[in-house]
């Protein structure tokens, strides 16, 4: 091996990079799971109008379609003041900002919502919105579109990236900036419910859906009600709104989710569904899991590729040692000795290529980590090999020795006369 070293150090580092790229493939997809299943944390019941699991998922955590319908506000405090329920967050989708959704909320959303392991949202800049035209931008939101603190924003009607009913009248300025979440926090623009009220009151009243003076009046009245009181973070006093999308359960006891979710699917008062957030992802999961296999099949090729590379190698490098193995022979070692001095040559590169691959790995990861966390969201954990990495690691090993057995048969059946011809 130290008079072929550079022949060594070539297969070494042909496999090391195939090492390198499984280990990178295997946590991303494992990251990548990990954070898909904790888009929402310590959040017990999601509650919406009567759907499926799925679609409820996907609209009031993900912001992606439309909920059939509202639920009413007094069904919502009916059961926010449920003894056994610890806090909720009430949430009213509907309308856009640039193509961005826009979520109506109130100060709780800032004070219960978790994701990933139990992580609060942070700011980067700004504080919690104050007032009824208030807006905190998810990181990406400010990012793409260059907003800072201070700027005006006009929210649209509808979820739609291009509207023709802009709420030009009542902009929304910007008082702070969330700091990178890897979930859907980012793409989101979010003001307070008193907000959202306001501006579909005033909408209302200008759209011509309501035309008699009296309910016009109304509608000033409500305004003027909404405008008047500042935004207190959420108390019991504040104005209400009528009707809201959906709301996040949080239990004093998680094992009475199970009894409040029953209840609240055979509610009498209105038609709703309760569901837990982490049963509707890993359902939702099956559903777009092929993203996780494609990344298995990529990791299997990696490790193939790798692999026939190292074959190739060994093929070229017997085929010139022909005559070092017939010259072994000669001096008296057997067969299997040369079987297993090949064996032993393979696993020490084996090896060796496995630790230049993981110290790639790991430098690329800690070099990157930043990088990845705040261009994609995406936080990949500096940690010892899993389990299934360790596995995958083993299995390099095996498969590598496996595929060595070939040309190693080859060396064995080959006679003594063998290589020492003058061809």
């Amino acid at each position: 091996m130290k008079h072929r070293k550079w022949t060594v150090l070539l297969t070494a580092a042909s496999l090391a990079l195939g090492v390198a790229l499984l280990m990178a493939v295997e946590r991303v997809r494992h990251e990548a799971k990990n954070g898909f299943a904790n888009t929402i944390s310590g959040t017990d019941l999601i509650v919406g109008a009567r759907t499926g699991s799925v679609s409820l998922l996907l609209s009031s955590v993900f912001h992606i379609g439309n909920s059939s319908q509202n639920i009413s506000w007094e069904s919502y405090q009916k059961i926010a003041k449920n003894p056994q329920v610890a806090w909720t967050i009430p949430i009213s989708l509907g309308d856009s900002h640039k193509g961005y959704r826009v979520l109506g909320t109130n100060a709780d959303y800032f004070e219960h919502f978790r994701y990933g392991k139990k992580q609060p949202l942070k700011m980067v800049e700004g504080t919690r919105f104050t007032d009824t035209y208030d807006a905190v931008l998810g990181a990406e939101v400010a990012r793409e579109v260059g907003y800072v603190l201070g700027d005006e924003i006009v929210l649209s009607h509808g979820a739609g990236e291009i509207s023709f009913a802009d709420h030009e009248d009542h902009p929304f300025k910007v008082v702070g900036i969330l700091e990178m979440t890897g979930t859907p926090v980012d793409r989101v623009v979010h003001v307070p419910l008193e907000g959202i009220d306001a501006i579909h009151a005033e909408f209302t009243s200008e759209s011509g859906h309501v035309h008699h003076e009296g309910c016009n009046h109304g509608h000033q009245d409500r305004l003027a009600e909404i405008e008047a009181k500042m935004f207190d973070g959420g108390g019991k006093d504040d104005p209400s709104p009528s009707e809201i999308t959906a709301f996040f359960v949080g239990m004093h006891t998680r094992s009475d989710a199970v009894m409040l979710q029953r209840s609240i699917n055979v509610y009498q008062g209105e038609a709703l569904s309760a569901v837990m957030p982490g049963v509707a992802l890993m359902e939702l999961w099956s559903v777009v899991g092929v993203i996780e296999k494609t990344l298995l099949v990529v990791s299997g090729l990696v490790l193939a590729v790798a692999l026939v590379s190292m074959l190739s190698s060994l093929i070229a490098s017997l085929n010139e040692r022909r005559r070092e193995m017939a010259i072994l022979r000669s001096v008296g070692a057997r067969p299997h000795h040369l079987l297993v001095l090949l064996l032993g040559e393979i696993l020490m590169v084996m090896v060796i290529s496995i630790l230049m691959g993981l110290a790639l790995f790991y430098a690329v990861l800690i070099w990157g980590r930043s990088r990845i966390q705040s261009q994609l969201g995406l936080s990949i954990e500096i940690s010892a090999p899993t389990v299934m990495e360790g596995c995958m690691l083993l299995v390099i090993i095996v498969v590598g020795l496996l595929v060595a057995c070939f040309p190693a048969w080859v060396c064995y059946r080959r006679s003594l006369a063998d290589g020492l011809s003058i061809q």
